[in-house]
């Protein structure tokens, strides 16, 4: 039975700009990697606890691309996208993050005017006596400067939007 996470932690390193978040939980790294990788799984987990998650397009493949909306309950949208990079099943998961249009183009963010366009994530997966231990480090690429550190700033905050989904995730695999 899937009932506790048994480790939550996040690490932040400001000189490489790379948050990294470490969680376990009680589920067979397969069953991670599909709730990671299958549309059907996603939608039920994935973004800020309170969205709704849409899925307009989902290929699971090196340049593929995972396109979404959030919509929360009073309406409020917005647009994301992974563009996958590496896939490693049941082990590893690279991709870029990003906001986007409707469309699937790269935009800004919505709350900031200096966020990194792209956010390079590796997702590894590890099993240990039927326990998953996933590991997430993203960091922003092609970044200026200011954009590094606005990153930086929000370490604490992306450590809590984390912990939220994290959640979800871990409610959904007692599901599953």
């Amino acid at each position: 039975m899937l009932n506790e996470n048994l480790t939550n932690s996040a690490t932040m390193n400001p000189e490489k700009s790379e948050l990294v978040i470490t969680r376990t939980f009680n589920a067979p790294r397969e069953l991670v990697f599909k709730v990671w990788t299958e549309p059907e799984h996603l939608k039920h987990w994935w973004g800020p606890k309170g969205f709704a998650l849409d899925i307009n397009k989902f290929e699971l493949r090196p340049d593929g691309i995972f396109h979404y909306r959030m919509r929360s309950e009073d309406g409020h949208e917005m647009w994301g996208k992974f563009i996958y990079r590496e896939i490693i099943s049941p082990e590893k998961l690279v991709f870029i993050n990003s906001f986007s249009d409707e469309e699937g183009n790269t935009v800004r963010a919505p709350f900031s005017p200096i966020w990194p366009l792209e956010i390079l994530n590796t997702l590894t997966l590890s099993e240990n006596e039927g326990k998953t231990t996933i590991t997430l480090r993203g960091g922003p690429i092609n970044a200026s400067e200011e954009e590094r550190k606005r990153f930086v700033e929000e370490f604490e905050s992306m450590k809590q939007g984390f912990g939220g989904t994290f959640d979800q995730l871990h409610d959904y695999l007692a599901m599953a």
